[in-house]
């Protein structure tokens, strides 16, 4: 896709939809017998999601895997009302969170990195992997990150978005007049 058709979709968009593992995180697991312990979460892909919640942009999360460290960094970020967790077939959430914003496909850009997620890729408006996606993903994807997934590819994403719909200096400019626990 040439760059100024990816900006002119990028124009259309109106929802960002993303899996967690392996997009805001290197989708390494850290198990032990109490269950999962941690997953290591990348600062600029938070501040990415405070620059969208400066320009009222929203942002649901779509994730296979059920974590209540998922949870805490989705509420953290503000993003908890729209979390689907436990979802390896994500057609549906994505159904109703697509009914919910009441969007159609092209209004919306999906981030992913593994096969579960190509369906979504290949249906929403702008279809997003991350740089250590599958390789089918990134061949199926509008647009593939420079960034790895849990090293600032959400970010990357967010701010591309904002500077096609002419929306990043706002954001940043709001950003400069609050703290994060405004957003």
């Amino acid at each position: 896709m040439t760059e100024k058709l990816l900006t002119e979709k990028l124009k259309q968009i109106r929802l960002i939809i993303s899996d967690v593992d392996g997009v805001f995180t290197d989708g390494s697991l850290y198990i032990g017998q109490q269950g999962e312990l941690f997953k290591r979460f990348h600062a600029l892909d938070g501040a990415g999601i405070a620059l969208l919640q400066a320009v009222n942009f929203p942002m649901a999360i779509i994730t296979g895997r059920a974590s209540e460290i998922t949870r805490e960094r989705m509420r953290e970020l503000g993003l908890a009302e729209h979390l689907y967790q436990g979802n390896l077939a994500k057609l549906e959430p994505y159904g109703k969170i697509r009914s919910e914003f009441k969007l159609q496909d092209a209004e919306i850009l999906y981030i992913g990195d593994d096969l579960v997620d190509l369906p979504l890729i290949r249906r929403a408006g702008v279809g997003v992997a991350v740089a250590n996606a599958h390789p089918s993903v990134k061949e199926a994807a509008d647009y593939v990150t420079r960034k790895e997934g849990g090293s600032g590819a959400v970010r990357e994403i967010i701010e591309l978005l904002l500077t096609a719909q002419d929306k990043y200096i706002v954001a940043m400019e709001t950003l400069n007049k609050h703290t994060y626990k405004d957003f």
